[in-house]
């Protein structure tokens, strides 16, 4: 009964359709590089950086905006023919070191380098200082800890 009503809303529609898929294919066409090698390489860039928005993700495997913006900012700059180092260069000045996941051994970045290594000793020497007690007779007469 709707259909003999408004007969001419499927043409319409059905234009509407065709032209948001046209669309949806042209942006894709836009992001989508035309050098297999600078798509290579831009992934393997943005493989070594952490993602601002979800920090769980590199940027290369994210679907955050942000994170689409900055494949889309270094795959323009590849193909302005800045290498690797000038663009992490630019980008670590613009965000700071936090966006790599293996950010530069200076002064700055000193605790990030040295906490795992001071945590693992800290941890390995209260372990031995628990099994050293533990080695240890009791004074005689006293209860066994049962441990």
């Amino acid at each position: 009964m709707a259909s003999r009503r408004w007969p001419w809303l499927g043409v319409p529609l059905l234009w509407l359709v065709l032209a948001a898929g046209v669309i949806a294919a042209g942006v894709q066409a836009a992001t989508t590089p035309a050098d297999a090698e600078l798509e290579a390489r831009m992934l393997a860039l943005t493989a070594q950086m952490r993602c601002l928005v979800c920090q769980n993700d590199s940027v290369a495997h994210s679907s955050a905006p942000l994170a689409a913006d900055l494949r889309r900012d270094v795959l323009e700059r590849l193909h302005r023919g800045e290498d690797e180092a000038q663009i992490a260069a630019a980008l670590r000045q613009r965000y700071g070191d936090a966006l790599f996941y293996r950010p530069p051994l200076r002064t700055g970045t000193l605790l990030l380098w040295l906490a795992p290594a001071v945590l693992l000793i800290a941890g390995l020497g209260a372990w031995a200082g628990v099994l050293r007690r533990r080695a240890r007779p009791g004074p005689p007469g006293a209860p066994d800890s049962g441990l």
